[in-house]
């Protein structure tokens, strides 16, 4: 037949530890793993929420004002990610060597700063080049006290040949709006990116990615990639936990459960449990199609007339230098000086 072609594309979810709060172990494990997916076929391979160089676990056992919790937030930042820098470019080499499109998550910092850190999911291209990043908009519980929140210019969908992908962090995958920013934005793959442990409120934290998994593929009709992290007893041993706090980090319903689904909400991969290993799945876009013309709810199944989503895709600006220049008669402009383009900064 002809007309257009949609391709079948081999996806991945990474399930591992970080090497934990070391940015260049990190960093040679990622590159290891993603020659090991792109050995299995992989063109699409996705990294849990802060891979490099940890997730901020701590502050589920230790105050927040206590010297362990602050001297593993310091080690965080010392450890954090910048882009560009020569870490950044060992992964868009691993991407280059691949062929394929690398979405990372990581603890990054703004380069010559000290202070701020962002939870951020990076988008590497298959030729090595950095195509752009999603910043998890609202820190959850203790990430409050490391991270700050990113800003509506993060919240695009990245182009590939494959058609859009996007992507969000944790909690942010059950988000109404969140999630109707990318569906309106025609996303085929999206990548939901959970941390190395989370305390469970009932459910097994598999149970809990695959429910957040199959509601976006449900919604957006993509095909929805799920790594999650796990932990392993060197994090154990460095987060002074005690015997108590050791056992529950152990508890396998609290980590891991990496899944794909596709775009009719079966499951195609997963979930695992709380070992390391990658998933991979088949995903023919053919099927986003066919489910859309079902319900293609930022199309011909929705009603513009009566729901519209305004997104802010600008960011605040902090700092706004300009040069005041005094007329002769004594008068200062009110604002900045006709072609001074304060700095936006980045996240």
């Amino acid at each position: 037949m002809s007309g257009d072609v949609y391709p079948v594309v081999k996806v991945a979810a990474v399930q591992a530890a970080s090497v934990f709060l070391d940015r260049e172990a990190s960093v040679d494990k990622a590159c290891r793993l993603i020659a090991e997916a792109a050995a299995g076929g992989a063109k699409l391979i996705a990294f849990p929420e802060g891979f490099i160089p940890t997730h901020p676990i701590w502050y589920h056992h230790h105050p927040a004002t206590g010297a362990i919790a602050n001297k593993l937030a310091v080690e965080l930042f010392k450890n954090s990610l910048e882009v560009p820098s020569p870490d950044f470019d060992k992964l868009c080499a691993a991407a280059r060597e691949a062929a394929a499109y690398v979405i990372m998550g990581a603890c990054e910092k703004l380069p010559d700063t000290t202070g701020t850190m962002y939870n951020s999911q990076l988008f590497i291209g298959p030729d090595g080049s950095f195509l752009g990043r999603h910043v998890k908009v609202m820190p959850t519980v203790g990430e409050r006290l490391v991270h700050t929140g990113g800003y509506g210019d993060t919240m695009k969908a990245i182009p590939t040949e494959f058609g859009p992908i996007s992507g969000l962090i944790c909690g942010e995958n059950s988000n109404p709006l969140a999630a109707f920013a990318f569906i309106a934005q025609g996303t085929r793959f999206h990548i939901s990116s959970w941390p190395n442990h989370f305390p469970t409120s009932g459910d097994p934290m598999r149970i809990r990615v695959s429910v957040d998994s199959q509601a976006f593929a449900q919604m957006s009709k993509a095909f929805v990639i799920s790594p999650c992290g796990t932990v392993d007893e060197d994090m154990i041993a460095k987060l002074q936990v005690g015997p108590e706090g050791e056992a529950f980090l152990r508890d396998p319903d609290c980590c891991g459960g990496s899944v794909i689904v596709g775009p009719n909400q079966r499951i195609l991969a997963g979930p695992m449990g709380a070992e390391e290993g990658i998933i991979y799945a088949d995903c023919n876009l053919e099927l986003c199609i066919a489910t859309k013309l079902r319900h293609d709810f930022a199309g011909h199944y929705n009603r513009p007339d009566i729901f519209q989503l305004y997104v802010n895709e600008s960011r605040p600006r902090l700092y706004n230098p300009y040069t005041m220049e005094i007329s002769p008669g004594g008068a200062a402009p009110d604002g900045p000086a006709a072609g001074d383009q304060p700095c936006d900064g980045c996240c």
